[in-house]
């Protein structure tokens, strides 16, 4: 089994197991539904510590979230078992991507996952501590369809490619972290951001 450790974050006893169990299940249905571009063990490891590796840099211990475009999982499927005490609503349009996430939450009873298929600008927005995001359109953009789930306390955690730069010149409150090619972008105050 594969062993996860992050600088100054504790995973959950249960989170390896659950990371394992995850693995099998997403090679299971990538093979005749091609949920995700990981097609194997390692690249799918790789894709849950990139999930889990900003949770180093995340300063508080948030109780709730949203995730936009939740696809195969990646990132929040992955955070949510690394942050139990968290709730996550999961954002996913797509059917097919949104079902299964919901056999994710129910294979590694995750009781803090609430999927909905439907865009993020589709619902009634509430603030919530965390915003996350990975591959899904521009971080201004972004910004603009989570209007109404973001207060001045929220922290937004996107996962982004190598023009992540590009995408914070006008912001004010944002930080990147890089690991390879990935770069984290975090905002916090985003009622001041921009």
């Amino acid at each position: 089994m594969q062993k996860y450790e992050i600088a100054g974050f504790t995973l959950p006893d249960f989170f390896e197991q659950g990371a394992e169990q995850f693995t099998k299940i997403l090679l299971f249905y990538n093979k005749t539904h091609n949920i995700t571009g990981a097609k194997d063990s390692q690249s799918i490891r790789e894709n849950i510590y990139d999930s889990i590796y900003p949770l180093q840099f995340l300063k508080n211990n948030p109780k709730s979230a949203i995730d936009i475009g939740s696809g195969g999982g990646f990132p929040a499927v992955i955070l949510a078992l690394a942050m139990p005490s968290c709730h996550f609503a999961l954002y996913e349009p797509l059917a097919k991507k949104s079902a299964f996430l919901h056999l994710l939450k129910s294979e590694l009873n995750l009781s803090n996952i609430d999927v909905k298929t439907k865009r993020v600008e589709e619902d009634t927005p509430k603030p919530v501590e965390l915003i996350t995001s990975r591959a899904v359109c521009e971080t201004a953009l972004l910004i603009k369809l989570s209007k109404g789930f973001y207060d001045k306390n929220t922290i937004m955690l996107l996962y982004k490619g190598q023009r992540a730069n590009e995408e914070i010149l006008n912001l004010n409150n944002a930080q990147i972290f890089t690991r390879q090619k990935r770069k984290y972008i975090f905002i916090k105050g985003l009622d001041s951001a921009v």
